[in-house]
């Protein structure tokens, strides 16, 4: 049976995989006002630009950081479901025809 906690992780989980561009705008918008409220708290004196400058600096970094764990979760994932069957053959060498003939003499293909 699950718990209510389980449920709504993976209600949460399904909404930011249908609404991924809205969860990245979302985070990149809390993390502006978070940091200029930790800013204005911090140092009321500095100038409204100057904090907004660093405020989307701030959201950028958090934003990358975000997408790049996004990406590895992704990756890792993709790579556990992926079998050995779905795995394409990228050995195309042992496809191609030999190089020279029986004799050792070149094939007329591979001369320049």
């Amino acid at each position: 049976m699950e718990s209510k906690m389980e449920r709504m992780s993976s209600s949460v989980q399904s909404w930011v995989e249908e609404h991924k561009l809205a969860t990245i705008g979302g985070v990149w918008a809390a993390a502006v006002g978070g940091s200029v409220a930790y800013s204005r708290r911090r140092s009321p004196q500095r100038a409204t630009s100057l904090r907004l400058i660093h405020a989307r600096i701030h959201a950028q970094a958090l934003t990358l950081a975000v997408l790049g764990g996004a990406a590895a979760l992704m990756h890792y994932r993709n790579k556990s479901k992926s079998s050995a069957a779905e795995q394409l053959d990228l050995d195309f060498y042992s496809q191609l025809p030999t190089a020279t003939d029986a004799d050792g003499n070149e094939n007329e293909r591979w001369s320049w």
